[in-house]
């Protein structure tokens, strides 16, 4: 799906059944110089997502229709817009789920606005899938990433990954001798201005190993105890 074109506001489309809330936040953002829409249920907000295209979907988990983590999965199924989940804080396994299905982040209820803001723009400040990169393939025992084409490889068999696990691998992958803290790897793949917890990055390191275990059951990515993350193996 095509971004907004070069020049004009990016576009964030805001789902939440509390209609008041919704309004509250898309004109918020308005006021930072976003263009908005709005939907409230999760139907809705699929066919908004797909046929308007925006940059970044700000996502309740609880919706009626269908809930987030279902919406989220059919708009990542077509789309590689930033998604940000919305939880109670009593939904961490919704959340675990919506982060599974390709969110790319999640804020808890309620919320400051002004950080809503902020973590719409540390999004938009990320590279674009689609960018040109001039990076050689990597091999990494019988992992294959190429960031070019996006793509990871087990064995031979492609691996769909989302964008913020692809985008963590290659990072691993780019030094695999190196450990990472959590930090490092926040500033690498969401930013050095994102604030947050930055155990988000365990859920999203589980889930690349998840997947990439459903292939080849090897240590693609160690823990480094009290430190963070490291290339594994491959092999």
């Amino acid at each position: 799906m095509t971004p907004s074109p070069a020049g004009a506001a990016p576009h964030v489309l805001v789902v939440d059944d509390e209609t008041v809330l919704a309004g509250m936040v898309a004109n918020y953002l308005q006021r930072a110089g976003f263009r908005t829409s709005v939907a409230n249920d999760g139907i809705t907000a699929v066919e908004r997502a797909l046929a308007d295209a925006p940059d970044v979907v700000v996502l309740d988990l609880g919706l009626p229709g269908l809930d987030g983590v279902e919406v989220c999965r059919q708009i990542r199924k077509r789309s590689d817009c930033y998604i940000i989940m919305l939880t109670a804080r009593s939904e961490e396994a919704a959340m675990l789920s919506g982060l599974s299905a390709g969110a790319d982040d999640y804020m808890t209820k309620p919320f400051s606005a002004r950080e809503l803001v902020a973590r719409v723009q540390v999004l938009l400040r990320r590279p674009r899938a689609d960018r040109v990169v001039d990076e050689p393939v990597r091999e990494i025992g019988v992992l294959r990433l190429d960031p070019a084409s996006r793509r990871v490889a087990v064995n031979g068999t492609d691996v769909e990954l989302t964008r913020t696990e692809f985008d963590l691998l290659h990072v691993l992958a780019a030094r695999p001798n190196t450990a990472f803290t959590r930090r490092q790897l926040v500033d690498a793949v969401w930013g050095g201005d994102w604030v947050g917890d930055e155990h988000l990055v365990d859920v999203h390191v589980g889930h690349l190993r998840r997947k990439l275990a459903e292939v080849a059951d090897l240590p693609f990515v160690d823990t480094v105890r009290g430190v963070g993350y490291r290339m594994g193996p491959g092999q």
